[in-house]
């Protein structure tokens, strides 16, 4: 393969994570317009909310076996334009089921083409032979930094939902199909050419990749605790102004962002151990500073410091998941996937109980201690790959679509 193609591959895909954060920054930012369009009650506000996490984690199961028939780029390459339809859709109804049934669409194909996504990254960095998995990660915070903006532009002007998402579902969905052509994938080459990931199943141990999984779901937990409940600390806990209380989140996506620009150059410098830790410790000390924080600005250094900590740690989970099982890498990512969601769902209500209950001081030292845990597992990003039954690794090959 040329290195014009991979390039141009890795362009696409970058792309394609680019267009997912737009999309899912322009579904959770609009929320509270979504519960008055439809006259969503609060009791079953958190019911949709659940869904769609809950939705996506089938999706990604799903997805696992449609590509043991299929190659990820051929899922990605469908799913995406599904996910900007449902998006477009929700804005589009009037009935609380058309809402339900838009928000169904959207959890099902948003969990398949999140794991497809990964997957090509994963195989993409392993064609490339080094670390470029935060980049990609760094365009979907790009893009939900772009799409947070034109929430905001929407909700500030009174735009309708509709009126907000068709102009960019015009413009990103035929861009998205567009940039599908230079997809590039590694491929498995099976013994007997039995293909896909269905040959290799069975060769992805649980045992392995729950360390994997913990940290997946840590990761989500800390990043949730942040989306859900940083406006609320701030105004609540630290006394700020309304309007000085959006500025955390803002600022942990901006910080994200940056961490995740210059990721990829600590792992090819230090190793994937040393950055996964060392974001561990910061982000860690980020919830701590947070916690203690006497006044508002002391909480946003807290939520700057968990920006840069955690944004590492989601890329390189999927990247150590590759490297762990390189014949059977799209299998590993599909179920460590589901771990993403599980950690968003739990995330937001365990913080808000034990506030509810204790405080939210006290609450935000359990993501400290969860994602400090991260440290006991940090071994597992430099693992050697699993070994087959002949104790030797499958090969595999390199495949343009």
């Amino acid at each position: 393969m040329t290195d014009a193609r991979l390039r141009h591959g890795r362009a696409s895909l970058a792309l394609s994570f680019f267009v997912q954060g737009v999309t899912f920054a322009l579904l959770v930012t609009r929320i509270p317009a979504i519960q008055d369009r439809y006259g969503i009650s609060d009791g079953l506000l958190p019911v949709f909310l659940a869904a769609v996490p809950i939705l996506a984690g089938v999706g990604s199961v799903v997805t696992e076996k449609v590509v043991a028939r299929v190659r990820p780029r051929v899922v990605l390459r469908w799913a995406q334009p599904v996910v900007l339809l449902a998006l477009l859709g929700v804005g589009a109804g009037s009935e609380v089921w058309e809402a339900a049934l838009a928000l169904g669409v959207f959890g099902l194909s948003v969990g398949a083409l999140d794991a497809s996504m990964n997957m090509m990254g994963v195989s993409l960095q392993r064609a490339y032979g080094r670390s470029i998995m935060l980049g990609f990660h760094a365009a979907y915070s790009l893009g939900g930094i772009a799409g947070a903006s034109m929430a905001w532009a929407g909700a500030h002007w009174d735009l309708s939902l509709l009126v907000s998402y068709l102009p960019v579902v015009v413009v990103l969905l035929p861009v998205a199909l567009a940039g599908s052509r230079w997809y590039v994938e590694g491929k498995q080459e099976e013994e007997g050419q039995q293909g896909g990931a269905r040959g290799n199943a069975g060769s992805v141990s649980f045992k392995l990749l729950m360390p994997l999984c913990l940290v997946m779901c840590f990761a989500y937990i800390g990043d949730s605790t942040v989306s859900n409940w940083s406006a609320k600390y701030l105004q609540d806990v630290l006394g700020s102004s309304e309007q000085l209380s959006t500025v955390p989140y803002n600022v942990y996506m901006v910080t994200t962002l940056l961490g995740r620009a210059v990721g990829d150059f600590g792992v090819r410098r230090f190793g994937a151990v040393a950055v996964v830790r060392s974001g561990s410790v910061l982000a860690a000390a980020g919830f701590g500073v947070v916690a203690v924080a006497g006044g508002a600005w002391v909480g946003m250094l807290g939520f700057t410091m968990l920006g840069l900590g955690l944004c590492v740690i989601v890329p390189q989970t999927f990247a150590a998941a590759g490297r762990m099982f390189p014949g059977a890498s799209d299998t590993a990512i599909a179920r460590l996937n589901i771990f993403n969601y599980v950690g968003f769902l739990v995330g937001s209500p365990l913080v808000g109980a034990l506030g509810d209950a204790w405080s939210y001081r006290g609450a935000m030292l359990v993501p400290m201690v969860l994602v400090l845990a991260t440290l006991a597992y940090a071994k597992s990003f430099g693992a050697e790959p699993a070994r087959y039954g002949g104790g030797h690794e499958r090969p595999r090959t390199v495949d343009v679509g």
